[in-house]
């Protein structure tokens, strides 16, 4: 008995840690479309019209993935949807490493083109795993506490 209420205190951790994640990516990003049009652009991977879709539709859906675990709705189907955005967002960085571009992954507002090593990737890329591994608990693990879903 002891032992679930430590996990559920652990997914309950991991919940509100990676809704925070979300609300400190998407908010930035929808209070300056334009500067997520950039970052978007920058990593030079989709026609215009792709990035105009991707620019105006991800920070909304950052958003509403923060909202879903804050209230602890729906957890399990916001972990798988917030781990494959962030597989999404660990391809984007590593092609653009791959690729030498130098851009900072406006992850958290920002982004766009930097001067050669004024990269961040492998920081990117371990931080962006890091929430992985949060949304990975909540994929197998969605029981928490404070939660709509309890």
């Amino acid at each position: 008995m002891r032992r679930d209420r430590v996990l559920d205190v652990v997914g309950t951790l991991a919940r509100f840690g990676l809704a925070a994640v979300w609300l400190l990516s998407g908010v930035p990003k929808a209070l300056d479309p334009d500067q997520t049009y950039v970052a978007v652009r920058a990593y030079d991977v989709l026609p215009t019209l792709g990035v105009e879709l991707v620019a105006g539709i991800l920070p909304w859906l950052e958003i509403a993935l923060a909202v879903l675990l804050l209230l602890g709705l729906g957890t399990r189907a916001a972990a798988v949807v917030s781990a494959v955005l962030l597989l999404v967002f660990v391809a984007g960085v590593s092609q653009a490493w791959a690729r030498g571009l130098s851009i900072d992954c406006g992850c958290f507002g920002g982004g766009g083109q930097v001067e050669p090593g004024q990269t961040a990737y492998v920081e990117e890329l371990l931080r962006d795993t890091g929430f992985m591994v949060l949304a990975a608990w909540l994929v197998v693990r969605p029981r928490t506490l404070f939660a709509v879903d309890s």
